[in-house]
């Protein structure tokens, strides 16, 4: 079982998934979002693509550890997903920093603004999913 990963924005979804030994995160794609209904259809491809079992949703929080107005619309945007794809598996991750992190990373890398902001969505996905993966207890 394979998990995949979401950076939800008003705009996009990133999205991220681990190889099958639940080691690393690679960025898949980034959905540019239309309407609920095709949003949840491409995340329901991906889902059985990738035979993902558990879907890690990246939750904004406040510096202080609250959760704003942000967080409610991912934590609504996740109960929609729960609704329109009933057999997955889903659980937050505390995604704070991780877009600042995946721009420092692409910034490292040379890559242009404008190459930066086509993939800095999927990017933070990635470190969302790899933070989780790290944090699995392994042996």
């Amino acid at each position: 079982m394979r998990i995949l990963a979401l950076d939800v924005g008003d705009k996009t979804i990133g999205i991220a998934v681990c190889d099958e030994l639940k080691l690393t995160a690679q960025g898949v794609e980034v959905i540019r979002r239309t309407s609920p209904a095709k949003d949840f259809t491409r995340l329901n491809e991906l889902i059985t693509m990738y035979q993902a079992g558990l879907v890690v949703i990246g939750l904004p929080k406040n510096m202080n550890g609250t959760i704003g107005p942000r967080g409610e619309l991912v934590k609504e945007f996740a109960n929609k997903l729960i609704q329109t794809i009933p057999n997955v598996e889903i659980t937050f991750w505390d995604e704070r920093l991780s877009t600042v992190a995946a721009q420092k990373s692409l910034i490292a890398a040379d890559v242009s603004r404008a190459k930066r902001r086509q993939v800095i969505d999927k990017m933070a996905a990635v470190f969302i999913l790899q933070g989780y993966l790290d944090s699995l207890p392994r042996g």
